[in-house]
């Protein structure tokens, strides 16, 4: 798979963190979020366009195009990490996809398959090759992103829900490891995200129900308590605060940024 780099940032001091499916979505925003607060970006992603049009926007970052899955892939992303920023003081794994809507005993296993592999592997997979050197600097921070819907366990989900189940478990453990090494491991569960997938899942249940979008959204608002949307710039400026000298003391924390979701279907 191609390789992308941008044009480096001049302070080589700056911290470098890695953004996985860093070129869209949630993970752009968190790259430039990070980007704003002085380090020095990587970002790891599968579509090639997405990571080209993100290098547009941003030439000081660099890139890896690759699939989190993948354990070549990832060494490789983290080889061009370390070359670009030497290296890499905070992982944020993002990259993760939907899996199938469908009752369990339709669910195809080839699909739960790809599911735990982005979802769960990937994150282990990157977490693997950034404690090292977190572990030799005995300093690092790793986000890992979960989801709200681990506690209101929307039915038609139990993949992608148990795959987020497991990256919240992965997160506790690892950092019950990593504690002595003063490495931190903490996870966020986004809600009812104002982008572009979350609009597209509210369009895709009013047109199985034949209600309007409108309509599908006020529903889902009833069951959050703050009755709001998040940004995906709240889920960004929580990730930045959790890799923070002020959450130097956080660690093993699963953390809402959701304005209090109550239920979903």
């Amino acid at each position: 798979m191609t390789v992308s780099k941008g044009e480096r940032a001049a302070d080589p001091a700056a911290r470098g963190v890695v953004v996985t499916g860093g070129a869209s979505g949630i993970g752009r925003v968190i790259a430039r979020r990070f980007a704003e607060h002085g380090y020095r970006v990587h970002i790891f992603d599968i579509d090639e366009v997405a990571v080209d049009v993100a290098l547009a926007e941003n030439p000081a970052f660099g890139a890896t195009v690759g699939d989190v899955s993948l354990a070549g892939d990832v060494a490789r992303g983290m080889r061009d990490a370390i070359d670009g920023m030497e290296r890499v003081d905070v992982l944020v794994n993002d990259a993760g996809i939907a899996g199938p809507r469908l009752p369990v005993e339709e669910m195809p296993a080839d699909e739960w398959d790809r599911t735990m592999k982005v979802n769960l592997y990937g994150p282990f997979l990157w977490i693997r090759q950034v404690v090292p050197g977190m572990k030799a600097r005995r300093e690092g921070s790793i986000v890992n992103i979960s989801t709200g819907s681990v506690r209101t366990l929307p039915v038609n989900r139990s993949v992608y829900t148990v795959s987020k189940w497991g990256v919240e478990g992965l997160t506790k453990t690892v950092a019950r490891e990593l504690g002595p090494w003063n490495v931190r491991v903490n996870a966020i569960q986004p809600g009812m995200v104002n982008n572009e997938r979350m609009r597209g899942i509210v369009e895709r249940i009013a047109d199985q129900e034949g209600r309007t979008a409108a309509e599908v959204e006020a529903e889902f608002l009833q069951f959050i308590s703050m009755r709001c949307k998040v940004e995906p710039e709240d889920i960004a400026d929580m990730a930045v605060f959790l890799s923070s000298e002020g959450a130097r003391r956080v660690t093993g924390q699963v953390i809402a940024v959701d304005g209090h979701i109550e239920w979903e279907q």
